[in-house]
C-alpha cells in the first residue's frame, strides 16, 4: 500500500527543512522579538490604550494564519495538531485583543495542552495510541512502545498545562513570555530526549532511519507547542 497517491503527493511536496522550520518556528521567534521591543510601550488606537503585549498578539494572529496557510499550500497537508493550534491562537488571541485582556492569550497554551492530553487520554481509554497516527512516519515503533510513549506524553501534556497556569498566574508577563518561548519548547525536546529507552527497545528499523519530533508540538506551541504546540504554545 506504499504506492498510494497521497504518499506520492506528500513526497513530491516535501519542503526543505529550513523552509519548514522557518514557517513553523518563525512566528514564535517574531512574537518574542516583538514583545521584547514593545513590552514597555502603550499604543492608543481608536481612543483605547493597548499595551505592547496586546499589540504584538494582534500582529501575531494573522502571521500565524499566514504561515500555517503557507505550510498547507506548499505541502498539501496539515496535521490535526497544527489545525487545533491555529484555531486556538485565533480564538484566544482574538479574545485578548478584542477585550484588551492579555489573560486569554496566556491561557491558550493551557487549552492546547489540555486538548492534546485529553485526545491522547481518550485514545488510551479505547486501547489505542492516537500519537501513533500522528507520528508513525517520523518515529517507527512497535505497538507496545506507542502505548508506553502515549501514556507518558499524555501525562506530560497535562503537566505542561498546570505549569503554564502556575507561571502566568503567579509571575510577570515577561517571565511568562520567556517560559512560553523557551521553557515549553525545551521541555518538549527534553521529554523526547529522555525517551531513548523506549525508542531503542521498541524501535522499528526504517529505510530512511528518520527519527524526530513533529515541530507542531513546539507550537503547541504555539508555545502549544508543540504542540505547538506549536503559535507560541
Amino acid at each position: 500500500g506504499d504506492g498510494m497517491g497521497g504518499v506520492k503527493m506528500s513526497e513530491a511536496k516535501k519542503l526543505k527543512p529550513g523552509v519548514k522550520l522557518a514557517l513553523e518556528l518563525g512566528p514564535i521567534a517574531l512574537f518574542f522579538l516583538g514583545y521584547v521591543k514593545l513590552k514597555d510601550q502603550v499604543f492608543s488606537i481608536g481612543g483605547t490604550e493597548y499595551d505592547g503585549f496586546i499589540v504584538v498578539t494582534a500582529l501575531f494572529i494573522p502571521l500565524m494564519v499566514l504561515t500555517t496557510g503557507s505550510l498547507w499550500g506548499l505541502t498539501g497537508k496539515l496535521s490535526k495538531m497544527q489545525i487545533a493550534t491555529v484555531v486556538l491562537v485565533v480564538l484566544f488571541g482574538g479574545l485578548s485583543v478584542w477585550l484588551n485582556d492579555e489573560r486569554f492569550f496566556k491561557m491558550k497554551p493551557t487549552m492546547i495542552y489540555v486538548l492534546f492530553g485529553a485526545v491522547l487520554g481518550f485514545g488510551l481509554l479505547r486501547g489505542q495510541s492516537y500519537l501513533r497516527v500522528v507520528m508513525e512516519e517520523a518515529l517507527p515503533l512497535q505497538a507496545e512502545g506507542w502505548m508506553i510513549l502515549t501514556r507518558r506524553l499524555c501525562a506530560f501534556f497535562f503537566g505542561l498545562a498546570v505549569a503554564n497556569e502556575v507561571v502566568w498566574r503567579t509571575m510577570s508577563t515577561e517571565a511568562w513570555v520567556n517560559f512560553k518561548t523557551f521553557g515549553l519548547t525545551a521541555a518538549l525536546f527534553l521529554f523526547f530526549m529522555t525517551q531513548g529507552g523506549v525508542l531503542s527497545r521498541y524501535g522499528v528499523e526504517d529505510e530512511k532511519g528518520s527519527e524526530g519530533i513533529p515541530p507542531c508540538f513546539c507550537q503547541g506551541t504555539t508555545v502549544g507547542s508543540p504542540p505547538g504546540p506549536n503559535g507560541p504554545g
